[in-house]
């Protein structure tokens, strides 16, 4: 886990949060290389990750799911109810919404940028994450995924803890699948290019 370096995007939306996940990796890239290829990763796409999330639903009762169609991880969110509260094209995107994550089917209720941290409504938590490509060279990027998370009040707050002593372990684990798996994705595009190192000839 890094700890996000500088302002956080997160704090105009939860200066103060319940709990707070802050991960980063460096990346041979350009940061709107890194950008698209973290938001149009389908992250489904990576086994582990979806096993995660069938663990999920068979530990909670949840409904099963549908078949989906592949599809980039911003375009998923967005479609399950998440809003985009910053959008920085090549750089970054901050998504939020309430909810009540200790439900077995979850359901997202979007907040525009204006309302989100006034946001107030009993009984839910406010979540905020990140997808962060900061340049650090003329094709270096540090690419950080942050999450936030605070409840609007006591009972909220009990529920989502109770919720969080689990759920962290596979929300957590997600994010370091993430990483390298935009990393690797990000360099080879780069490679590809006809930038990086290249492979000496024997």
């Amino acid at each position: 886990m890094a700890k996000s370096a500088g302002p956080s995007p997160l704090d105009p939306f939860i200066p103060n949060p319940d709990v707070a996940e802050c991960f980063a990796t460096s990346v041979q890239a350009p940061a709107p290389i890194v950008f698209e290829v973290a938001c149009g990763l389908d992250l489904q796409s990576l086994p582990l990750v979806r096993g995660i999330f069938r663990l999920r639903e068979r530990l909670m009762g949840a409904t099963p799911h549908p078949p989906r169609e592949p599809q980039g991880m911003l375009r998923e969110l967005l479609g399950l109810g998440w809003a985009l509260l910053v959008e920085r094209p090549g750089r970054l995107v901050v998504g939020g919404a309430a909810c009540q994550p200790w439900q077995a089917d979850v359901v997202f209720r979007p907040l525009t940028p204006d309302r989100f941290a006034a946001y107030a409504e009993p009984n839910q938590v406010k979540i905020g994450w990140t997808l962060d490509c900061r340049p650090t060279g003329p094709a270096r990027t540090r690419f950080v995924t942050e999450t936030r998370a605070v409840a609007t009040d006591p009972e909220a707050r009990a529920r989502f803890r109770r919720y969080w002593r689990w759920a962290r372990f596979g929300i957590v684990a997600i994010r370091l699948l993430l990483l390298p798996a935009v990393r690797r994705e990000a360099e080879r595009r780069w490679r590809r290019a006809g930038h990086g190192p290249r492979r000496r000839l024997s």
